[in-house]
């Protein structure tokens, strides 16, 4: 499979899994996370999706498209493994979603990433919250979810917090 076949494949998988999560948190109250701005593609998405959402949105560095880029009370600037935490305090247990889309080309770096990420998000998430990410998360307390239909397993991950 070529590269852009590789990358239409993952944007569909990140649509349907974000369209997804957001019908599964409708009822639910609480802002979005989203980990990770890179160029906006998805915080835009989510704005589109979820217009009545706060939606927090970590990045260390942004770089993304002017018309992406959140308002400055939303935008969480700085490594996530040290931003997170400072945001326990003010929404524990608040979140109704989380997009955790952080990384580079490097799966395996990705995949530790995720994985250093998921307990500092933990603290965020309210019950019934829904987790989306492209490396898998192994958590407890955090239940897979099936995919939408025609997104291959493994290509991406819904997660509910218990």
């Amino acid at each position: 499979m070529s590269r852009l076949d590789s990358f239409i494949r993952r944007m569909m998988a990140q649509r349907a899994c974000l369209d997804r999560a957001a019908e599964l948190v409708r009822d639910l109250p609480g802002p979005v996370l989203e980990l990770g701005l890179g160029n906006g593609r998805t915080y835009d998405h989510l704005r589109e999706i979820l217009p009545e959402r706060a939606i927090f949105v970590f990045e260390r560095q942004v770089m993304a498209h002017p018309d992406c880029v959140p308002p400055e009370e939303f935008l969480i600037l700085g490594d996530a493994r040290e931003t997170l935490p400072q945001m326990w305090e003010r929404m524990p247990r608040m979140a109704a979603l989380a997009h955790i889309d952080m990384g580079t080309g490097d799966a395996a770096a990705n995949l530790r990433l995720a994985q250093e990420l998921a307990p500092l998000l933990a603290p965020l998430l309210g019950p019934g919250a829904v987790v989306c990410s492209e490396p898998p998360i192994d958590l407890p307390g955090w239940k897979s979810l099936s995919l939408p239909a025609g997104i291959r397993p493994g290509r991406y991950h819904l997660y509910q917090v218990e």
